[in-house]
């Protein structure tokens, strides 16, 4: 498809060319260190082809992203106990924000700020080790990627774990007002490991295909969820995925993403490909900032917008 990889050939070269390219998350030691002069970009279309360019290959810390992959292990153990936890709205406040929390007694607005992901995450906490990596999700994300190599960096849940102290702020008041069962030690640390998940852009985007294809797993033809899971999580990554810029992303992108500090971003054009971008300068809401440019560049040049009544072949 060679429109295809001239746009991400014209997008990789544009990148390169940009001089204000956002801040990494310097309140994570570890990824203080990392360049803000990477990008990569990786579209897996449903046909099964994969346009590459860029640090496509280099493993980072996908952060937040990783809440999708435990949303989706939580719902597949017990879909009422989710959601008699978290909401579905958009929180229109930062990810780690504890006003809207203490104001709505403790039941997060959704599972993609960090409030809601730590009630998530406990759900999964409670019999999984989190020294092992946050197992269930990183056997998750191996299958779906259909890689084992996939690992946690352990220097970045350290880093994690040593500053994380609203993260632990928050979770202390969930337990208080019995939002989390478990131990909040474990449910912290099994966080902080899923967050430290490294992948690279080809195996993040290989790992969202089955949201492309209406929540069946490309590669071995199984159901990972259901269609109306499928759609569903689609919809939450649409109005939540990027926190109180969500409106932002979707009035500019138009496709459902979740993003991450450490600068990755995945996207799924329903039906039609699963993307990751990354590029860890971020915008002051958290979110890549080229990685938000390159994804709107893609998604204007191909027509894959959900708003789109009659997007390009």
């Amino acid at each position: 498809m060679p429109a295809l990889e001239q746009l991400v050939v014209d997008i990789a070269t544009a990148m390169a060319e940009r001089t204000a390219r956002g801040r990494v998350a310097d309140y994570i030691p570890e990824l203080a260190k990392v360049s803000p002069a990477h990008f990569g970009l990786v579209v897996a279309t449903a046909d099964g082809h994969e346009v590459v360019a860029g640090d496509a290959d280099t493993r980072f810390s996908i952060q937040s992203i990783s809440k999708l992959f435990a949303l989706v292990e939580a719902l597949s153990r017990d879909a009422d106990a989710v959601w008699r936890r978290v909401g579905r709205e958009p929180s229109g406040s930062a990810f780690n924000s504890i006003v809207q929390l203490e104001a709505e007694r403790g039941r997060p607005r959704n599972p993609f700020i960090n409030a809601g992901a730590l009630a998530v995450t406990d759900l999964i906490a409670q019999d999984d080790d989190p020294r092992a990596g946050a197992g269930a999700i990183l056997r998750l994300v191996r299958r779906l990627a259909g890689d084992d190599s996939i690992a946690i960096d352990s220097a970045v849940a350290y880093s994690e774990a040593a500053t994380g102290h609203r993260n632990a702020a928050l979770a202390h008041f969930m337990k208080a007002e019995a939002t989390i069962d478990g131990p909040v030690e474990q449910t912290l640390s099994t966080y902080f490991h899923q967050c430290a998940i490294a992948m690279s852009c080809r195996q993040l985007a290989r790992a969202g295909r089955f949201l492309v294809h209406g929540g069946r797993d490309p590669a071995s033809g199984e159901a990972v969820i259901s269609a109306e899971r499928a759609r569903r999580i689609n919809a939450l990554m649409l109005t939540c995925g990027h926190y109180d810029a969500s409106g932002e992303f979707a009035f500019r992108v138009g496709l459902p993403g979740k993003s991450g500090v450490g600068g990755g971003i995945l996207a799924i054009a329903p039906g039609r490909a699963s993307i990751a971008v990354w590029s860890p300068g971020l915008s002051a809401q958290g979110n890549s900032l080229l990685g938000t440019e390159a994804l709107e560049m893609l998604a204007h040049g191909m027509g894959w917008n959900v708003f789109n009544p009659d997007p390009a072949p």
